[in-house]
């Protein structure tokens, strides 16, 4: 018997409505199959079965809201009788308290980063978001690797809450914090999830310390060419009012309309940060100058031989998808028609889906 719960997808949430069931009961599901859609305050999703099995009850209709934590479902087997699942469902209810949300910080080469977890069993996934992202970028993507693994997803110096110094702002820095959050938790050797520049710092944290590095899953990641939007870079850093950020957030996406007023002004609350359009400015002009990128690293990633997993979405317009084509030749590759830069935000299921069967192959003996 598998409880289903209502996700917790950013930090701030607190609760989400069910806006519709995919599944009915009685109806066969598979681990990964879509069971139901929900809204937060801030976005929409479509929750996944944990397990395989049969839908056999549902907690929560249409129209309801639930806290973080709750039962929406209950997956068990055809011949689990209704009675064992009744004592499910009263143990859980009974046993419940909401989930607190939470934010840590750790201090890595006297800086303080942010960073988060979820998920107490499996090897370690380290989730690296882009340039002028956070670890709220991995929403979706917490969630669905915590039942298998221990995720931390972190906020890169610069970057969410951790601190707004980044010099000297080059790429060694970069990996220098990497590697140091691993050792602060005492990580030996964890599995990387990059997006954008986060991908870069993977790959390039792997031809530092190769042994401290299980897997790359890389996602529209630079260092796999030399272009890159400069519109993109010079916009992000420069914009002071959403007039100005709101074009430049559409980059992102596949479509226009996922950039959202609230997307916008959480944004805008970010770069009126003291320190941010500074460091921002700064990791621009040392890793990608002149609208160009630095580090072109894939052909030395490659020789090390380590699995690799690369999702780029067909309309990419901060990074070509025809770099997907330079990855590895013994690597994993997936792109995404319909989606942009953030495949793991637009397609969250499928990017989902590729990461665990990935993640899944790799562990397997």
């Amino acid at each position: 018997v598998r409880p289903v719960g209502m996700p917790r997808w950013g930090l701030s949430m607190t609760k989400g409505q069910i806006n519709g069931w995919i599944a009915e009961v009685g109806d066969e599901v598979a681990a990964g199959d879509d069971l139901v859609e929900i809204e937060t305050e801030k976005v929409s999703g479509v929750l996944v079965s944990p397990a395989n099995g049969v839908l056999r009850r549902r907690l929560a209709e249409k129209g309801a809201w639930v806290p973080v934590g709750g039962l929406l479902a209950v997956v068990a087997g055809p011949s689990v009788p209704e009675e064992e699942i009744d004592r499910f469902v009263a143990g859980f209810q009974a046993s419940y308290a909401p989930e607190e949300a939470g934010a840590e910080t750790v201090e890595v080469g006297g800086r303080a980063i942010r960073y988060t977890r979820q998920g107490d069993r499996g090897e370690p996934v380290v989730l690296l978001h882009g340039f002028g992202g956070d670890l709220g970028t991995w929403l979706f993507t917490l969630p669905a690797l915590a039942g298998r693994h221990r995720v931390h997803a972190l906020d890169l110096p610069g970057h969410g809450g951790s601190a707004k110094s980044v010099a000297p702002g080059d790429l060694d820095s970069l990996v220098g914090t990497l590697l140091g959050f691993l050792a602060a938790h005492r990580i030996d050797r964890a599995h990387l999830v990059g997006h954008s520049m986060g991908g870069l710092v993977a790959m390039a944290a792997a031809l530092r310390d190769p042994a401290r590095v299980a897997s790359l899953s890389l996602i529209a990641t630079a260092g796999f060419g030399a272009e890159i939007n400069a519109c993109y870079l010079d916009g992000l850093a420069g914009a002071v009012g959403r007039r100005d950020l709101t074009p430049v957030l559409r980059l992102l996406f596949g479509s226009p309309a996922a950039v959202t007023r609230r997307l916008v002004d959480d944004v805008l609350a970010y770069k009126r940060l003291d320190g941010v359009d500074a460091a921002l400015r700064l990791l621009s002009r040392e890793l990608f100058p002149g609208g160009r990128q630095r580090h072109v690293l894939v052909e030395e990633a490659a020789r090390l031989g380590l699995p690799t997993l690369v999702v780029w979405g067909d309309r990419d317009l901060v990074i070509p998808p025809a770099h997907a084509s330079r990855a590895p030749a013994h690597a994993r590759v997936t792109v995404l028609a319909g989606a942009g830069h953030s495949p793991h935000l637009e397609r969250p299921n499928d990017v989902n889906r590729l990461l665990a069967d990935f993640l899944a192959d790799v562990e397997r003996p």
